[in-house]
C-alpha cells in the first residue's frame, strides 16, 4: 500500500478496552510497534501518539479523550494511523460516526493491516465493511462467554469480577475487607472531586502526592471514576 503525496502528517492512535491491559502496556506497545513499522515502511515517522486506556471499543468518540484530541489535531491531508481497524471500535455504527469526523477534517483512516483503508473503490469499502462487522461479532461472542462464565461461578457461590480498590478478599472467598492505605487514596479522591477536579485532574493530583495503582503505576482517568464509585 502507498500512501498520498499529500499526506501532511500521520497521527498513531492505540487503543485498550481494559484496565489490566492499559497498566501492563503490552497492548499499546504492539500497537505502537505496528503503527511504526507501518509508517516506517512508507519512509515516514509518526508526528504524534494519542491513546485510550480501558475504553470499550463499544464507546463512541465522545468517551475517547485520546481520539478526541487526535481528530482535533488533525488538518486536511493528514492520516490517522491504527494498528489494527477494531482500534477505531467494535461497533459498526460508532466507527462510521468516527470516520465521518476524521473524513471532516479533511483527513482519512489508515490501517497498519490494511482491511480495505487503502482506497474509496467499491472492493476497500465492502472490505472495511465486513472488518466492522467481525469486530463486532467478536465483541458480542465475548461477552457472551463472559457472561455464560460468570453465572456459573454464581452458581457455584463463587465470588465474581474483580476485587474493587479499597478492599481484600476475606479467606471465606466472598467477603471484602477494607484496606487502609488503600481506602486513604479514595477518601483522598473523592476530596479532590468535592473540590471541583476533573478525572484527569485528581489522576494528576494522585500522582504528585505520590499515590499509586495496585500495579504501582499512576491512576487512570477511568481508575479514579471507579475510586469515586467505591
Amino acid at each position: 500500500m502507498s500512501m498520498e503525496v499529500n499526506v501532511m502528517a500521520i497521527f498513531a492512535y492505540l487503543r485498550v478496552s481494559t484496565l489490566d491491559q492499559a497498566e501492563s502496556g503490552a497492548g499499546l506497545a504492539a500497537q505502537l510497534d505496528a503503527c511504526r513499522r507501518f509508517a516506517k515502511s512508507q519512509e515516514a515517522e509518526l508526528t504524534a501518539v494519542f491513546e485510550d486506556r480501558g475504553i470499550s471499543g463499544s464507546k463512541g468518540l465522545e468517551a475517547r479523550p485520546g481520539l478526541l484530541d487526535a481528530v482535533a489535531t488533525m488538518g486536511k491531508g493528514d492520516v490517522l494511523l491504527v494498528a489494527k481497524r477494531d482500534r477505531l471500535g467494535r461497533d459498526p455504527i460508532q466507527v462510521a460516526l468516527i470516520e465521518r469526523a476524521v473524513s471532516r477534517k479533511g483527513a482519512r483512516i489508515v490501517s497498519a493491516a490494511g482491511e480495505g483503508t487503502d482506497g474509496d473503490d467499491p472492493a476497500s469499502i465492502l472490505m472495511r465493511r465486513m472488518v466492522d462487522a467481525f469486530a463486532e461479532y467478536e465483541r458480542l461472542l465475548i461477552g457472551a462467554r463472559t457472561k455464560s462464565a460468570m453465572g456459573a461461578m454464581k452458581r457455584r457461590g463463587e465470588r465474581v469480577g474483580q476485587i474493587p480498590y479499597g478492599y481484600s478478599l476475606a479467606t471465606d472467598g466472598v467477603k471484602l475487607i477494607p484496606v487502609s492505605a488503600e481506602q486513604e487514596v479514595i477518601a483522598e479522591a473523592r476530596r479532590l472531586h468535592g473540590a471541583g477536579l476533573s478525572l484527569r485532574g485528581i489522576a494528576k493530583e494522585l500522582e504528585a502526592r505520590g499515590f499509586a495503582s495496585r500495579s504501582g503505576k499512576a491512576f487512570l482517568a477511568e481508575q479514579v471514576k471507579r475510586l469515586l464509585a467505591a
